[in-house]
């Protein structure tokens, strides 16, 4: 079992009885978050949490681990850090952190300056030998050293060190590779003495984002010439000393040029060595530290760490075995935005089942070789000063505001969005048509007599994707003869000219469905109103700025949309179970049964799963009604593929809609979102591609898929044909977007009802079949909250 299981606190707890019973003055020092159950059995006068690793990256790491070390945070009195970036990612989580970047014991390694004393394994290892010591995982690049083998057969690469996490077939075979396994302390020096170059061979992803090598500053006392992959802690204080290589060409050249430097070269380097060396040492650290700990104020007698833990540990799921049936008050399905927000309004009687190893739903985000991308493209914006509320409690000060750079790419040229407000500098045969067909859509179009024959319809948006939104009293309603389709609607209300050239194009592209298929009552609020003189001036000059409530709009500053919805976790009282995948649900029984067989019985029951996926849950006790409603119910499924290039800045844009022949129908400039969204050097973009198996397949997949969207953004410009792709992975999102078409209405009613008769809430985009965004979320799960509360109350009265 993993370090810290459940099972395992029992034992741990009982030892640490018996050590405090002698210790009343103690310190609690915590180097691992995981251990902060333990934290009951103590009475400490001070809490301290030495962060020495970003261990929440590493691979298999526990799930629980972000959860505890947000909970330390709150009650630690005191934070050492083990290097700068370390420090930087922590200094605003808590007011006392202070950075200790790691020593050396250089007395034990400048044993390797007698290179007479080299380890017995090089005897059959002729030179030059270039080595590596430390632990062989998700934070080595195997790929690089395979690379540097390859490139010079004579040389010979010694790599001593556990295979801990990765398959050790997965490593590469070669004649010059030696995988000497793991030494003790003792014997590194010797190691040391035998090579002629030392290593530090890591991987740039979220394991190393954070490291500060301990064996650089032992390589150091070695005096040996070192050669690093751009790791941030090595690269920001030691770049005169040590060799930074970027990728694998220029890792060989600085190989070889370490082999080939002169003595005078050498001697240079090693006098900055020495320098470095005499101004560190393990007891210069832990004078600073106890220095530290005797100035920081001790905690009064009274005064219950572990209370004050305890709330905020008691929402991370335990690593218990499976039990048979437990009894929860209120369940809820689904730790997306709708789900979290619900659990954060309903307190501590709330178990929130996410199938998910993390919380966020489609509002997740993923890293790929320091890039951040979202699932699809998330801003945060809202009229409702509830939500704004919220935003502050869940970021703090961890977010980036900016104006929008919404932009539509066709003809060629770039206009700014909405379409319809912004049609300078599209060829003028365009714009004449997008005016006629205004006015006509406005005032009637003219016939032979002269009658004017008056549109029926008038609304607010031909691109209706959530990306923008009015106040309401910017948003004209439909008459009562209004269109019968969506198709209709956008001819009646823009006129065939904004129709041809972006609306039904665009449309057609997003949607995935025939627009025929589409009712309109859906439209309401999402895009701005521009009236006829708004639309010809922006025919005649360039429109300064952008339109719409989210003309600012809001974004986490670090850790990409995640960090919003992950923000609700340490306020969530009650219980988050996370990999709790659900398999059946049974509203006569009332009772979830998740797919490792764990089962639970509830009192209350919120889904914000996809209504259909939830009726195939339920399976017989559904009647046939239902089931056929849920069959009937229509959506959309987007492809995200993301590219991250070597190369900053390269647009301006935080997003761009495109009509016309490429395989995405927008772009999402992921590295525009905020700065910390690219790694030093790239930039992020995010292309997202509707289908739907019935009506728009997906004509490719995978690395075709990838490469397609590549090319498209060289058609476009985005890219340039020498620019390098240095990151590249696609998301699947089965469901996407909620399909209005005409029978929808009365589906959802069907299943509505019959589930409210069985106390089940439906919150959210997906369990209401609606067109929300984010902040609609939030407010969901507050009213799906209040919903069972006052059930609650209902059941109270009766039974009294």
């Amino acid at each position: 079992m993993p370090g810290f299981h459940d099972d395992h606190l029992p034992h741990l707890q009982k030892l640490l009885r018996q050590v405090v019973r002698d210790y009343d003055d103690h310190i609690a020092w915590f180097y691992t978050p995981m251990a902060l159950p333990l934290l009951n059995e103590l009475r400490p006068r001070l809490v301290v949490y030495d962060c020495m690793d970003e261990l929440a990256s590493f691979k298999n790491a526990p799930k629980q681990l972000l959860q505890r070390e947000s909970a330390l945070l709150k009650v630690a009195d005191l934070v050492f850090t083990g290097g700068q970036s370390l420090y930087r990612a922590k200094r605003e989580r808590h007011p006392n952190v202070h950075c200790f970047p790691s020593s050396v014991d250089a007395s034990h390694f400048v044993q390797a300056l007698d290179r007479a004393n080299s380890h017995p394994t090089h005897k059959d290892i002729p030179g030059p030998r270039l080595g590596f010591y430390g632990v062989i995982d998700e934070r080595f690049d195997a790929g690089l050293i395979e690379k540097v083998a390859d490139a010079h057969a004579q040389w010979q690469i010694v790599l001593v060190g556990p295979v801990v996490k990765i398959d050790p077939e997965s490593l590469p075979k070669r004649p010059n590779i030696h995988y000497l396994g793991q030494h003790p302390y003792e014997s590194l020096p010797q190691f040391l003495a035998g090579w002629d170059v030392c290593l530090l061979p890591f991987a740039l992803n979220d394991a190393t984002r954070f490291i500060s090598p301990t064996k650089t500053l032992e390589y150091m006392a070695a005096e040996l010439p070192i050669v690093s992959t751009p790791v941030a802690d090595v690269a920001e204080a030691y770049s005169d000393i040590v060799s930074i290589a970027a990728d694998a060409p220029a890792f060989i050249a600085a190989c070889e040029a370490a082999l080939l430097a002169s003595p005078e070269e050498h001697a240079t380097k090693v006098q900055k060595m020495r320098k470095v060396l005499a101004s560190t040492s393990w007891d210069s650290t832990v004078e600073k530290m106890h220095t530290l700990l005797q100035s920081t104020p001790r905690r009064q007698a009274g005064r219950d760490p572990a209370q004050e833990s305890s709330e905020a540990t008691a929402n991370v799921n335990r690593l218990r075995q499976h039990d048979a049936v437990r009894f929860i008050k209120t369940g809820i399905i689904g730790a997306g935005p709708t789900g979290l927000s619900a659990a954060y309004h309903l307190g501590h009687d709330a178990v929130l089942l996410e199938k998910n190893s993390m919380v966020g739903g489609w509002c997740r985000s993923i890293k790929d070789n320091g890039f951040t991308f979202d699932y699809a493209g998330h801003i945060m914006f809202s009229n409702d000063p509830y939500v704004l509320e919220l935003y502050e409690l869940l970021l703090g000060s961890n977010v980036h505001w900016q104006n929008r750079e919404a932009w539509v790419y066709s003809k060629n040229v770039y206009t700014r969005y909405p379409f319809q407000g912004a049609l300078y500098g599209l060829p003028p045969e365009v714009i004449k048509e997008c005016i006629i067909g205004a006015v006509e859509a406005r005032f009637g179009s003219v016939g032979k007599q002269g009658q004017t024959a008056p549109s029926t319809a008038r609304a607010n948006d031909c691109c209706a994707d959530g990306g923008v939104a009015l106040p309401g009293s910017k948003v004209a309603a439909l008459e009562k003869r209004g269109p019968a389709n969506f198709e209709e609607f956008i001819y009646q209300v823009w006129g065939a000219g904004i129709a041809k050239h972006f609306a039904i194009p665009y449309n057609r592209k997003l949607w995935a469905v025939p627009l025929t298929e589409m009712e309109t009552s859906w439209l309401g609020g999402r895009v701005p109103l521009p009236d006829l003189e708004e639309i010809i001036d922006g025919a005649l000059q360039p429109v300064g700025k952008p339109m719409g409530p989210n003309a600012r709009f809001g974004y986490p500053l670090r850790g990409g949309f995640q960090a919003l919805v992950s923000g609700f976790v340490p306020h969530i009282k009650g219980t988050i179970e996370l990999n709790a995948d659900v398999s059946h649900i049974s509203p006569k029984q009332r009772t979830v049964t998740l797919r490792d067989g764990r089962r639970y019985q509830y009192d209350n029951l919120i889904s914000t799963m996809p209504l259909p996926e939830l009726v195939k849950m339920i399976g017989e006790e559904a009647p046939d009604e239902v089931k056929q409603a849920a069959r009937g119910l229509k959506h959309i499924s987007v492809r995200c593929v993301n590219l991250g290039v070597a190369r900053e800045n390269i647009t301006d844009k935080h997003w761009i809609y495109y009509p016309e022949d490429t395989i995405f129908h927008r772009i999402f400039v992921q590295g525009n979102a905020s700065p910390e969204c690219n790694p030093p050097g790239g930039f992020g973009i995010t292309c997202e591609i509707t289908y739907s198996p019935t009506w728009k397949p997906l004509p490719v997949s995978g690395q075709e898929l990838i490469d397609r969207c590549i090319q498209d953004c060289i058609k476009v410009g985005m890219f340039r044909e020498d620019d390098k792709i240095i990151a590249a992975n696609e998301i699947d999102m089965p469901y996407a977007y909620v399909v209005y078409d005409h029978a929808r209405a009365k589906n959802v009613e069907t299943i509505k009802s019959w589930l409210a008769m069985h106390d089940i809430i439906l919150a959210g985009r997906y369990s209401e079949w609606e067109y929300y965004n984010s902040d609609h979320a939030f407010i969901a799960g507050k009213k799906a909250a209040e919903a069972v509360k006052w059930m609650e109350k209902k059941r109270a009265v009766a039974v009294e």
